[in-house]
């Protein structure tokens, strides 16, 4: 009974290890191809146009969930 038990807490604490281990391994890396496809605007353009977009918003005096909606949809056109 008492061999049967340590080999019950050694399988467990095998098996404890390897999931530890599994855990650490690090996920691929993203293909370098597929961020050269499309070419990120650069934050002074991001800037200028989110500015241009508050603008607008607060000319037509938009305010919460329609002034959010208003410039998410301007800063995709």
């Amino acid at each position: 009974m008492k061999n049967a038990f340590s080999w019950i807490i050694a399988s467990a604490l095998v098996l404890s290890f390897a999931n530890i281990s599994f855990a650490q391994q690090q996920a691929p890396a993203a293909a370098p191809a597929a961020a050269a496809a499309k070419p990120a605007a650069s934050d002074a353009a991001k800037k200028a146009k989110a500015k241009e977009c508050s603008d607008q918003a607060d000319a037509k005096g938009l305010h919460g969930k329609a002034r959010k909606e208003f410039r998410s949809k301007c800063k995709r056109s």
